[in-house]
């Protein structure tokens, strides 16, 4: 072939490889408020008008948001557990998977060099040959083969933006787990908080009634009540120590998922006990919605629809040619040891197997039936992506408003606490001095104990509200102070 020719046909050759059919990505559209819909019933609504509209951020650096809550023993925590979850392990391997599958695609782009050595034995008809004389031989041969296909139409580069895509949206479940998990261990640590809190209240609740009983049982030994009041003490009294030890059974089953949170089973964790105490971080009613595009399970589906886009440049360059350029270069000999002297070398240029340039002609409605998938695939991550950026928002105002209206139920639930106190010292002064039957003392009682378990089950859910919070917003945020109390 003429230089010129050659020349020609690479020229060709590289303007088909620019012409892609894939379509150009955008990314989809979606509806987003200028802000939340809690901002306007915040208890001040003085940051209202520092909200704006969403912006992509989903890179930026989270930070170990869980210090807020200024717990050392969360802190270190939530570092046994980044070390040794065998989730977060897992979500690292699926990670690597994905970028070898990336690398394997992006090989695509560049020719495929192989080289071998062999001996080959044949026998050539008498036909086959101008002497009319069949013969045996045998031929070495030393070789260097190359196999390249030409991106016409954009198939090679659709591949690889797929796997790239893909790649990137491990990325972002990688840290959608980590995040999971983060949140995971600092709930499950506030429940156990929130049970140790609720059995301190039943260990006292059962020493006042041991006093009663014991009170009662001189009341009763003198003649002064019935056997009757007697009874119902001691009821009561066994009352909360099975209360006391329900606490305790949870509190040992959250005990045994939180090991598992930290790569461990429960035999090698335990927990000291320590009552929750009031938990109260404020977060800036002004807090702005680009927060959102900071949760990677957004920045996942995004990165799906991405490579479903890609995908449809896949089944669309399925219309159209394919060129796999090939060839082979060595040496060619019926004796080994002459098998690499110059003058038995030999080339190959042209496709070793099959053609060089092949075109669909006819499949049945194969290459449609795939366009129409990918094009499926596609509208269905739209519609997931859409989806995902919706639960977020609601998410979002959810823990909002749990928070906003935990801070109102806790006051309210205090003045009932005090007045449930004032009425039990009451009921058990006036039963001392006889005024009234022990009815009265139990139902104060009873009274009491509820009110104390509703305040500490509030301060347990606001401290995982905040923790649901956060994990909404995709962990902590950048340039909005937190203020932590207790």
């Amino acid at each position: 072939m003429k230089p010129t020719k050659t020349l020609s046909l690479l020229t060709a050759t590289l303007l088909l490889a620019a012409c892609s059919v894939a379509p150009v990505y955008e990314k989809p559209q979606v509806v987003t408020p200028v802000q939340f819909k809690e901002a306007s019933l915040s208890a001040t609504g003085e940051q209202s008008g520092q909200w704006k509209t969403a912006e992509p951020a989903e890179l930026n650096h989270r930070g170990q948001w869980w210090q807020v809550f200024n717990d050392l023993t969360l802190d270190n925590l939530e570092d046994e557990a980044l070390a040794a979850n065998q989730n977060l392990q897992a979500a690292t391997a699926r990670l690597a998977q994905s970028r070898a599958l990336f690398k394997d695609e992006r090989s695509n782009r560049y020719p495929q060099l192989s080289g071998g050595i062999s001996p080959g034995h044949q026998r050539i008809s008498p036909d086959a040959q101008r002497t009319g004389n069949g013969s045996e031989q045998t031929l070495w041969r030393a070789q260097a083969q190359f196999a390249y296909e030409a991106d016409l139409f954009g198939r090679v580069s659709s591949l690889v933006n797929a796997a790239q895509a893909d790649a990137e949206q491990s990325v972002a479940l990688l840290r959608s787990v980590l995040l999971s998990l983060q949140a995971d261990v600092a709930q499950q640590y506030f429940t156990i908080r929130e049970l140790d809190a609720e059995r301190v209240i039943y260990q006292h609740t059962v020493k006042l009634r041991e006093q009663t009983v014991q009170l009662t049982q001189h009341r009763y030994d003198a003649g002064d009540i019935s056997e009757l009041e007697l009874a119902r003490a001691k009821s009561e009294l066994a009352a909360a120590r099975s209360e006391e030890l329900g606490v305790t059974r949870r509190r040992a089953i959250a005990e045994h998922a939180l090991a598992i949170l930290l790569g461990k089973s429960p035999t090698e964790f335990s927990l000291a006990a320590l009552p929750l105490q009031r938990i109260s971080i404020n977060v800036p009613a002004g807090l702005p919605s680009s927060l959102l595009e900071r949760r990677s399970d957004i920045a996942a589906a995004e990165r799906a629809m991405a490579a479903a886009n890609a995908r449809i440049g896949v089944a669309k360059a399925a219309y159209f040619p394919r060129l796999n350029i090939t060839g082979a270069l060595g040496y060619e000999s019926s004796e080994l040891g002459s098998l690499f002297e110059w003058s038995n070398r030999t080339f190959l240029l042209g496709p070793l197997i099959g053609t060089m340039l092949s075109m669909p002609i006819f499949d049945g409605g194969r290459r449609e039936a795939g366009l129409e998938r990918a094009r499926a695939v596609y509208e269905e991550d739209v519609a997931k992506y859409r989806q995902t950026v919706l639960n977020a928002f609601g998410e979002v105002e959810d823990n909002l408003a749990s928070l906003r209206i935990l801070d109102n139920q806790s006051e309210v639930q205090d003045t009932a606490v005090a007045s449930s106190q004032r009425a039990s010292h009451l009921a058990q002064s006036r039963y001392r001095e006889g005024l009234v039957s022990y009815l009265e003392v139990i139902d104060a009682d009873r009274t009491l104990l509820q009110q104390k378990r509703v305040t500490v089950q509030l301060d347990g859910e606001r401290a995982r509200a905040t923790v649901n919070l956060i994990r909404a917003l995709g962990g902590s945020w950048e340039g909005a102070p937190l203020v932590a109390s207790k």
